[in-house]
């Protein structure tokens, strides 16, 4: 079995006063979908932004295709091929979605291509590319947001509930892109509140509970267990 592509061992991070991660053992394989699950405020959002290092562990070690990022600046971390996607999308709002995208592409200008695909993607951008940001709704905001992260090439990609408060039609289209970049071979971590939306995309799962991992397994294995899910998450989920 390959190593993971990134790895958490004994992670432990503080908020101020407040203890939020525990000694958090997390795995996420190269090359698929893993699904970061867990009732609100168990660490989830604290866990992604502690592998960008926005805020420090006070304890364990964060290791990206073996490499200790532990102790790296956030713009090293970014280099190192990691992108993420705040739950607050993280765009300037004043600037336009073409400015957007030039300041996201660190290397220089977006490739022809690339940009190409990502329209392809997202077509809304190439209709207000020269629109500010933030005339955008809500759904191409968060289009923005991937888009911006797709802008280079990476290796893991860190998306924060990319679909919350989205309609059914612009959850499909990021469900899509998703699905893209994991065909280009990227790997992804989703913190995501909808289990219908993580049964659909994940190949792994991991659920947290008081700042640790509780289970971990195959999101198939998870999706198919109701049982499993009303003990992990609280979940009743209705079947047809």
């Amino acid at each position: 079995m390959a190593d993971p592509i990134l790895r958490l061992s004994g992670v432990s991070t503080d908020i101020a006063q407040y203890h939020i991660l525990h000694g958090l053992d997390l795995e996420v394989p190269e090359g698929g979908v893993t699904m970061l699950l867990g009732r609100n405020g168990v660490g989830k959002t604290t866990t992604l932004r502690t592998v960008m290092g926005l805020w420090r562990a006070r304890a364990g070690t964060i290791t990206f295709e073996g490499r200790d990022i532990t102790a790296l600046p956030t713009p090293d971390i970014a280099r190192a091929g990691i992108a993420y996607v705040p739950e607050d999308m993280g765009i300037f709002t004043d600037l336009t979605v073409e400015e957007n995208m030039t300041l996201a592409a660190v290397s220089g200008p977006v490739d022809p291509d690339r940009l190409d695909w990502i329209f392809a993607t997202f077509p809304p951008l190439r209709t207000f590319w020269r629109s500010a940001a933030g005339n955008l709704s809500g759904g191409q905001k968060q289009m923005l947001a991937i888009a911006r992260a797709m802008a280079e090439e990476r290796r893991l990609y860190l998306i924060d509930e990319p679909t919350k408060g989205l309609a059914p039609a612009i959850i499909a289209t990021m469900a899509a892109a998703l699905r893209a970049l994991k065909a280009q071979g990227a790997s992804i971590l989703l913190v995501e509140q909808n289990f219908a939306v993580a049964s659909m995309l994940g190949d792994s799962a991991a659920v947290m509970d008081d700042g640790r991992v509780v289970w971990a397994g195959a999101m198939a294995e998870l999706a198919a267990d109701s049982a499993l899910q009303e003990r992990l998450m609280g979940l009743s989920v209705e079947r047809a």
